[in-house]
């Protein structure tokens, strides 16, 4: 039988909290059970549902294929006890009313390019600027508000499939891409996807978004997690936070997470570049052997509950983002059970191409041709320590 924990928030709302599953999984106490009719409904005349997969030893994700976003991902500590490590919602409305960007796969272009502009065979495509002058994730309307063609594959793999339409938020070219969440046998969970251009050169970036917190409470600011970046270079930002086309070297400055050490440790420092973004929000040129081949590129370890995290990627880079954009507002913010996303409650490791790629003729290319695929990987590696 289901254990029921019973709380009343604030707001008066009272919540069933599972504190252990039907198989006897040990859950906190903080843990929301999510209801699949909560995220029912229909956007742009498409459904859209709830999903979940896991693992043979329970990790569990739960997916909406309303932006393909991850709403919860449970994984244990160092005693067993599963706890939610993904900010999410509780709803589809509550989704669409939070943050945007919040557990979404993203594209056609994740990150920015600069001047909400680029130029691609002679021709210049004006897009939205949907970040101060810049164009960030997509456009107005790019996949993390899209519904996509949901299929479950297994109880570990979800299948999840959307068509970018030549002309979509300004892009150029039909670029269908398919993308498959899945729990491998060793506690590993994966983010894979291929996208090839139909008719015409195009340009694409895709990452994952997920706001991780390992304490498995959001209003736990992340300064104690001690992070590591397999990188000897970041691209530093102008006033816009679009790359200056440098490669800086880490060494000498708070960037430099080659050894690991605790988010908190240098985020306050006198530095123009933590000022820029308003904390860590920058990319990061990954040490690679050779292009495309999956790697480490970062980690971090919880201390308190033990819970360690590490990321390895087929793609050049890696944008590392304190959670800086995180306010305590409603309705942005208010996320599973009522609780309030805190200022730096959370981080995300965002591998991908680099951003501004279509302006910046030095850094790894992001055209697509016609008939060409691109293809990538995201693995999430959880243990304890």
């Amino acid at each position: 039988m289901t254990a029921k924990h019973w709380l009343l928030t604030a707001a008066g709302v009272v919540l069933c909290v599972s504190i252990a599953d039907a198989a006897g999984t040990k859950l906190a106490p903080t843990v929301v059970e999510l209801k699949r009719e909560a995220f029912k409904g229909t956007i742009d005349g498409k459904p859209v549902d709830l999903y979940t997969i896991k693992s043979k030893s329970g990790l569990t994700a739960r997916i909406t294929n309303y932006g393909a976003k991850i709403e919860q991902l449970l994984v244990p500590d160092r005693k067993g006890v599963f706890a939610d490590v993904a900010l999410g919602f509780d709803s589809l409305a509550a989704a669409q009313k939070g943050q945007g960007s919040m557990g979404a796969f993203i594209g056609r272009y994740a990150n920015r390019i600069g001047g909400a502009k680029f130029t691609l065979d002679g021709v210049e495509y004006k897009l939205a600027a949907n970040n101060g002058p810049n164009s960030l994730h997509g456009g107005d309307k790019g996949s993390r508000f899209q519904v996509f063609n949901a299929r479950q594959l297994s109880d570990s793999a979800l299948e999840l499939v959307y068509v970018f339409k030549d002309g979509e938020e300004n892009y150029p070219g039909t670029l269908p891409v398919r993308v498959v969440y899945a729990f491998t046998a060793a506690n590993e969970f994966t983010i894979e996807w291929a996208a090839t251009a139909i008719e015409k050169t195009t340009v694409a970036n895709f990452t994952g978004h997920t706001f991780f917190n390992l304490t498995g409470d959001p209003t736990i600011v992340n300064s104690k997690h001690v992070i590591r970046v397999n990188a000897d270079h970041f691209l530093p930002v102008d006033q816009n936070l679009i790359p200056t086309g440098e490669l800086k070297p880490v060494a000498g400055t708070p960037f430099d997470f080659r050894k690991p050490k605790p988010f908190g440790q240098d985020i306050g420092k006198t530095n123009d570049q933590l000022k820029l973004g308003n904390g860590y929000d920058h990319h990061y040129a990954l040490n690679k052997s050779k292009p495309g081949a999956l790697e480490f590129a970062a980690s971090a370890v919880e201390p308190d509950s033990g819970r360690t995290m590490e990321v390895w990627t087929t793609e050049p880079g890696m944008q590392l983002f304190s959670g800086n954009n995180l306010s305590a507002k409603t309705p942005i913010d208010a996320g599973k059970g009522g609780k309030l996303f805190v200022f730096r409650g959370a981080f995300c490791m965002e591998p991908s191409r680099f951003p501004d790629g279509p302006n910046q003729p030095k850094f790894p290319s992001t055209v697509v041709k016609p008939g060409e695929w691109y293809t990538g990987k995201i693995v999430y590696k959880f243990g304890t320590k």
